[in-house]
């Protein structure tokens, strides 16, 4: 029954998103790069200790959940959460993931979001270009929105990437 249980939260804590308020939290970044590069939004790097971080906790309930971030973060970011629990089973994939990260961003306290902008490479990699990074700041969410608007203002999209259609015809074209 044990074993049951174990499977049963990874399964449903290996969906690559969560639905928070409204909002979509990936915890898969190449999905969550390709959102960005679809949308051309950059991304919003949460990293956070969900279970133990008092702070992070703080955060979350002060901003993230609030009815005002909802459409901003909708609007300027893909979000993506980036968990180091203690009592929260994860994959073995989503924590390599997670710690490969948290080394690439420095990150050593908690809670700390990156804005990050991919950028793909001609030989096929992806670089995540730093625009600023942010933590907990008392003030609830329009201090935080205020802040995050000012490192975001650094994004610039990329052009869309063209996407392939199939026509009626069996020919492809691009759009």
């Amino acid at each position: 029954m044990k074993k049951i249980l174990i499977t049963l939260l990874l399964v449903v804590s290996g969906v690559t998103s969560q639905a928070q308020e409204g909002q979509t939290w990936y915890k898969d970044i190449n999905k969550a790069i390709e959102a960005s590069r679809q949308e051309q939004k950059p991304l919003f790097l949460f990293f956070t200790g969900s279970d133990w971080c008092g702070w992070c906790i703080r955060l979350q309930n002060e901003v993230f959940k609030t009815p005002e971030f909802a459409p901003w973060a909708k609007d300027h970011a893909i979000l993506v959460e980036l968990d180091y629990p203690r009592n929260t089973p994860q994959s073995n994939e989503i924590k390599a993931q997670n710690n490969q990260l948290q080394q690439m961003f420095k990150v050593q306290g908690y809670p700390t979001v990156w804005f990050v902008k991919p950028t793909f490479k001609e030989d096929g990699k992806i670089n995540l270009e730093q625009l600023g990074s942010t933590g907990y700041l008392a003030g609830g969410p329009s201090v935080w929105i205020k802040s995050a608007n000012e490192i975001i203002k650094k994004f610039v999209a990329d052009p869309k990437p063209e996407t392939i259609v199939n026509t009626k015809k069996g020919k492809t074209k691009k759009s």
